[in-house]
C-alpha cells in the first residue's frame, strides 16, 4: 500500500537527522542566493558590462572541476563532516567580504577573488547534500525528502532575490553582507545535529587506505558501466550548459538591458522563476512517489528548453515572469526526479562520488555563462536564447532515443518507484 500524500510530506520530517539538515541547508541556500544577486548587481553597476557579469558569474562554479574529489572526501570521512567544513569556509569568506564592505575598502578585485574562493566549495554542496539524504532517509521517503529539499534553493530564490537586492538598496552591501554571514553561522550550528552516516570501508569502494585517486577511478568506471547514471550525467550537463545560464547569471543584463527595470525588477523577474521551482518541488514532495524518474525528467526536459524559446522573444516584463515561473516548474520536475534516479540507481558506497561527478557536470554554467556574454554582444538575447534552447532540445531528443531502453519502459531500474540499493548492493 502505498503512502498517502500527508505521509510523503511529513515522512522525513520523522528522521532527527533530516529535521536538522533540511534547515541548515535552507540557510545556506538563502545565504547563496543573496550573496549572487548583491554582487551580480554590484558587478553589473561598476562595470557597466555583460561580459563582466557572466565572467563573475561563471567564478563561482570553477570549483565544478574538483567536486568528484569532494565526493571521495565524502565517500571516506562522511557527508556531514564534510558539508560543516565546507560551511565554515562560506562563514569566513562572507566576513570578510562585509568587513572589505563596511570600511569602504571593497572593489571588483576583492570580489572577483572571493569569488573564485568560494567558488571552488559552492558547486559540491547540494550534491554532498543529496548524499547526505541518500545515506539517512529510508527508501519509501526518499522522493519526498528530495522535493522537500530542492525547496530550500526554491525559497532561497524567492527569499533571497527580494530581501537580498532591497537590503543592499536600504542598507547598502556591507550591512546586507552581515545578515549572509548569520545565515552562514546558523547552518554551520545546524549541521552539528546532523547525524554522520559514514558507510564500511567495504562499501566505499573496498580500498582501506587506498589512494583516493583509485577511488575517484572507480567512480568514474561505475557511473560509465552503468547507463541510466551516465544519461542523467550528460542531461545535467547540457542543462547546465544551455538553460541555467539563461535565467540565472544573465538575469540582471535581462531585468536592466531588456525590460528596463532597477534592482527591485530584477528581484522579481528572480522570484516568478523561484516561485514556479518552489511549487514544482512541493508537487513532488508530495506526489513525487507516484511518477516514473527518468519519463519525468525527460519530459521535464523537452518542456524547459521549448519555454525558453519562448522567453527569448518576449519583451513584456509580465510575459517574462510568468514564462519565468512556468520555466522553474518545469525545471524541478526536471532535476528532483534526476536526483531521485541518481540516487535509488547507484549503490551506497558510491553515492558520494556519483553526487561528486554529479556536480562536475555544473561545469557546463561556467562554460555557458562565458561563452553567453560575447554572444549576446554579437546576436543579441533573443539569438543567443534561441540558439542555446535549440540546442538543449535537440541534444535531450539524442539522450532520449539513445538511451530509451534504459529510461524509457516501466519496468526499468530507472523508473522504479523503490530504491534498489537498500539491501546488499548489485
Amino acid at each position: 500500500m502505498s503512502p498517502t500524500p500527508r505521509v510523503q510530506v511529513l515522512g522525513p520530517f520523522r528522521q532527527r537527522s533530516f529535521r536538522f539538515q533540511w534547515p541548515a541547508d535552507l540557510a545556506t541556500s538563502w545565504a547563496f542566493e543573496m550573496e549572487t544577486l548583491i554582487l551580480g548587481w554590484y558587478v553589473l553597476t561598476e562595470t557597466g558590462s555583460v561580459v563582466w557579469l557572466t565572467s563573475f558569474a561563471a567564478l563561482q562554479f570553477g570549483g565544478t572541476l574538483i567536486s568528484p574529489m569532494f565526493g571521495v572526501v565524502g565517500d571516506r570521512l562522511g557527508h556531514r563532516r564534510l558539508l560543516v567544513g565546507m560551511r565554515a569556509i562560506y562563514a569566513a569568506l562572507a566576513a570578510v567580504m562585509a568587513t572589505l564592505a563596511l570600511t569602504g575598502t571593497l572593489g571588483i578585485a576583492a570580489v572577483f577573488a572571493l569569488a573564485l574562493l568560494s567558488g571552488l566549495v559552492r558547486p559540491s554542496d547540494i550534491g554532498m547534500r543529496n548524499a547526505l539524504i541518500g545515506a539517512t532517509m529510508p527508501a519509501p521517503y526518499l522522493t519526498g525528502a528530495m522535493g522537500i529539499e530542492r525547496t530550500s534553493a526554491d525559497t532561497a530564490r524567492i527569499v533571497g532575490a527580494l530581501t537580498g537586492t532591497a537590503l543592499v538598496a536600504w542598507l547598502g552591501v556591507g550591512h546586507a553582507y552581515l545578515v549572509v554571514v548569520g545565515l552562514y553561522a546558523t547552518s554551520l550550528l545546524l549541521m552539528l545535529g546532523v547525524e554522520d552516516a559514514r558507510p564500511s570501508r567495504a562499501a566505499a569502494g573496498g580500498q582501506p587506505i587506498g589512494s583516493v585517486w583509485f577511488d575517484l577511478k572507480d567512480g568514474v568506471s561505475y557511473v560509465r558501466g552503468t547507463p541510466p547514471l551516465l544519461a542523467a550525467m550528460c542531461l545535467a550537463f547540457f542543462a547546465n550548459l544551455v538553460a541555467y545560464p539563461l535565467t540565472g547569471g544573465l538575469l540582471p543584463h535581462v531585468a536592466r538591458d531588456v525590460y528596463g527595470l532597477d534592482q527591485t525588477g530584477l528581484g522579481r523577474l528572480a522570484a516568478s522563476f523561484a516561485t514556479g521551482a518552489l511549487l514544482g518541488s512541493i508537487f513532488l514532495g508530495a506526489r513525487g512517489g507516484q511518477l516514473y524518474a527518468a519519463r519525468t525528467m525527460l519530459a521535464a526536459a523537452l518542456a524547459w528548453f521549448a519555454l525558453l524559446l519562448a522567453f527569448a522573444v518576449v519583451r513584456s516584463p509580465v510575459a517574462g515572469m510568468a514564462i519565468l515561473f512556468l520555466i522553474g516548474t518545469v525545471q524541478s520536475f526536471c532535476m528532483v526526479p534526476m536526483s531521485v534516479l541518481l540516487m535509488r540507481v547507484s549503490r551506497p558506497g558510491f553515492r558520494g562520488r556519483v553526487m561528486g561527478l554529479r556536480m562536475l557536470a555544473v561545469y557546463g554554467l561556467p562554460l555557458g555563462l562565458l561563452a553567453s556574454g560575447p554572444l549576446v554582444a554579437w546576436i543579441g538575447f533573443a539569438g543567443t536564447v534561441a540558439l542555446y534552447a535549440g540546442s538543449g532540445l535537440l541534444v535531450t531528443l539524442a539522450i532520449a532515443l539513445g538511451w530509451r531502453d534504459h529510461l524509457w519502459p516501466k519496468d526499468a531500474p530507472a523508473n522504479a518507484r523503490h530504491s534498489h540499493t537498500d539491501g546488499q548492493p548489485r
